[in-house]
């Protein structure tokens, strides 16, 4: 190898290796988000619209897209492969594979979702719109949540952090579990038929230690289009197959096809696909009459009350909860004050929220606020929890 192809190929280790980081990941997210924001209030405002609503792609199959559509259904299918494989992983290997080891994060997780979910529909009770909103704060952005402790406090015990990864990963399932139930518009039976003919075929070729790459990208893309076809959501496609990936290592392996793929994916997951869903989505009117808008919506207001007090009522009690009843017990050198702390990060919803109120209202007026109140109330707890972080680790 030459000295300038060895020297690119060095740059491209160091650039993954800062990717795969919750740092720069959540950084690229929150810049991704910031110049969708900037584009949709200036003179650029209709050369974003027009990107947004670019088609692209086949007719066939219904594969011709809007880039914002690309990124909701394609780019986020990697995203939740990265995030499939780590739930498998955590649920054979991790924390979450035994009940004891499982109980607190599991519990603490539930309770965030559920929580919020009631805060939300208690503030906007009789207001229109509230029953498509209730399921927009139940989500936590691992990415964003933990990019914000990392700086914020670097130096906590290891776990708490551990505890915030499993909270997320399994509110990640039940995220993926209400897009299933209350997205999924007419199903055609043919494509789901094809659609678990081939996810049976890849888990047959996991089990058979088939590693061939070029035999598992025609089958996985086969899965992204079946799905997509049937009429399920997507990004179902990429939870499936990482659900479906080994983690057990062979003997003749270093590391298992999950851990690998996560190596190799987390890069472009944190690194591209991430930040264009937001920079898709993000894009919204942020003037005098849009925050005026949000704060006299009930549903708007609703969305960042769950996020900011659901969250943190909702794993906080939770987790208080499971170590009353014996259940579980708080992580070695984690405290009342870090379990605050981080019930607070889990109100940072940013994705997930971002897709769900997507799918909730779409593009229209109220969809704009929702989006906007997402991005509030994810702001709000991560300042919030920031603050704690940093008082935390002062006095420790």
């Amino acid at each position: 190898m030459s000295k300038p192809s060895r020297a690119a190929a060095i740059a491209a280790a160091e650039l993954a290796r800062l990717l795969r980081t919750e740092t720069v990941g959540g950084a690229l997210l929150l810049a991704a988000a910031a110049l969708a924001l900037v584009l949709a209030n200036t003179p650029l405002a209709g050369a974003y619209e027009s990107i947004q609503k670019l088609t692209v792609g086949p007719d066939v199959l219904h594969l011709r897209l809007s880039l914002s559509s690309w990124a909701k259904d394609g780019l986020l299918a990697v995203f939740f492969y990265v995030a499939g494989c780590e739930l498998k992983r955590e649920l054979v290997t991790g924390e979450l594979s035994s009940a004891r080891r499982a109980a607190l994060p599991a519990i603490a997780a539930m309770a965030g979702m559920v929580v919020p979910a009631v805060v939300c529909l208690a503030v906007g009770f009789g207001a229109d719109g509230i029953g498509a909103a209730w399921p927009v704060p139940v989500a936590t952005d691992i990415a964003f949540a933990l990019a914000v402790l990392a700086i914020s406090a670097p130096g906590l015990p290891p776990g708490v952090r551990i505890f915030l990864l499993s909270l997320a990963v399994v509110d990640d399932l039940g995220a993926i579990l209400l897009i299933a139930a209350l997205f999924t518009g007419k199903i055609s039976l043919l494509a789901l038929g094809i659609a678990v003919v081939l996810l049976a075929v890849f888990w047959l070729l996991q089990y058979g230690r088939v590693r061939s790459t070029w035999i598992y990208l025609p089958l996985v893309l086969g899965v992204w289009i079946a799905v997509h076809a049937s009429g399920l959501h997507a990004t179902l496609a990429g939870i499936a197959l990482g659900l479906l990936t080994r983690v057990r290592t062979d003997a003749d392996e270093d590391l298992p096809p999950a851990v690998r793929m996560e190596h190799l994916l987390s890069p472009l997951s944190a690194g591209v696909c991430v930040p264009l869903f937001a920079f898709f989505a993000a894009g919204v009117p942020v003037d005098g009459k849009a925050l005026g808008g949000l704060f006299t919506d009930r549903v708007a207001i609703a969305v960042i009350v769950g996020l900011v007090v659901g969250k943190l009522v909702g794993v906080a009690g939770g987790a208080l909860l499971a170590v009353r009843l014996r259940l579980g017990r708080l992580p070695d050198g984690m405290g009342i004050r870090d379990l605050l702390a981080v019930s607070l990060l889990a109100g940072c919803g940013f994705t997930v929220s971002l897709l769900i109120a997507e799918l909730s209202f779409g593009e229209s007026a109220r969809g704009e606020r929702i989006t906007l109140a997402v991005m509030v109330g994810s702001v709000i707890a991560a300042v919030v929890a920031g603050i704690v972080l940093r008082v935390r680790a002062r006095s420790s």
